[in-house]
């Protein structure tokens, strides 16, 4: 046999294995493609990964694919680093308190002009780029809120986080009217007051009130970290899944906190409002949405009700 044929007979094995993984990938989402046709499904996509435009394209990339088979799916979009950067500009200090954002009057107006005329616009264009259909959808028309009040746990001294809402009544039937149309609605994380003002909202909180409203069969939740870590300083401490109710003693243990408080309580009320599992995704992770929704093993973390497992 001649040196050519050999390399030629290589290069076809190469190429019947490589079309073989490729088709086993195919055969393990399909059981997944089918449960989840016409399921809506609620991506709170956020943090650092929406600092990489790659990144931002990849999960939008997988969001259009979802789409594409049969699943509705509604985008809620935080915008953490951009606001700071734009509150830096403007001279006003970023302040947390407890994960949430301490936003003032002047604060209020930045993070409305970062979501609405940089962050939102950017995604539905890139949705739209890759075949998609999808518009925006701003957070004011679906979400009444109140001020979010509390106190120091220490001193009892009450905390002010001023323009920061809390959503009560949530109205979906523009989402509804979007997602009977084939489109997907992109919103912003605000909301209205009842004193006619608009509040900033915590992205995953807004997530997970609108995946209970509608409601959804899946959350996710897409950031910059892989999931819920037993030790933060171990990415090899996954917890890939989690029971509702093994959630408690790891808030006593310490091993939820700062921006992960508003986070996991939001799962902890989709699931018992009726989502049916939650999901904790590495946005940056190429290709993670797929990964975690349409596959045997999953990349990140889901938290379950005891009676979906």
């Amino acid at each position: 046999m001649e040196v050519d044929d050999v390399l030629r007979m290589y290069a076809e094995e190469i190429l019947m294995d490589e079309a073989t993984r490729k088709a086993a990938v195919l055969i393990e989402a399909l059981p997944y493609i089918q449960r989840f046709r016409g399921a809506i499904v609620v991506v709170k996509l956020g943090g650092a990964a929406m600092e990489d435009p790659e990144h931002v394209e990849q999960v939008l990339e997988d969001i259009t694919f979802m789409e594409c088979v049969g699943m509705k799916v509604v985008i809620v979009h935080g915008g953490g680093k951009e606001i700071s950067r734009g509150m830096e500009q403007e001279g006003i200090e970023a302040r947390f308190i407890q994960g949430l954002r301490v936003t003032c009057e002047r604060s209020i107006r930045v993070v409305e002009q970062v979501l609405k005329r940089d962050i939102n616009p950017r995604i539905v264009n890139v949705l739209k780029a890759k075949g998609a259909l999808a518009r925006s959808l701003h957070g004011e028309e679906v979400l009444r809120v109140k001020r979010v009040s509390g106190r120091d746990p220490v001193s009892g001294a009450p905390l002010d986080w001023g323009f920061v809402g809390e959503p009560g009544e949530v109205n979906v039937a523009p989402v509804r009217q979007l997602l009977a149309e084939g489109v997907i609605p992109v919103i912003t994380p605000l909301g209205m007051g009842p004193d006619g003002n608009l509040h900033n909202v915590n992205a995953d909180v807004a997530a997970s009130a609108i995946a209970k409203a509608l409601p959804a069969r899946k959350l996710a939740f897409l950031s910059d970290v892989p999931g819920l870590l037993r030790d933060q300083q171990d990415p090899a401490s996954l917890i890939s899944t989690l029971r509702l109710d093994e959630v408690a003693w790891m808030f006593e243990e310490g091993i939820i906190t700062g921006g992960m408080l508003p986070k996991i309580s939001s799962c902890i009320e989709a699931l018992e409002a009726g989502v049916c599992k939650v999901h904790l995704i590495d946005g940056r992770q190429k290709h993670s949405l797929l990964l975690e929704i349409f596959t045997d093993q999953g990349v990140g973390t889901e938290i379950v009700a005891p009676e979906n497992l």
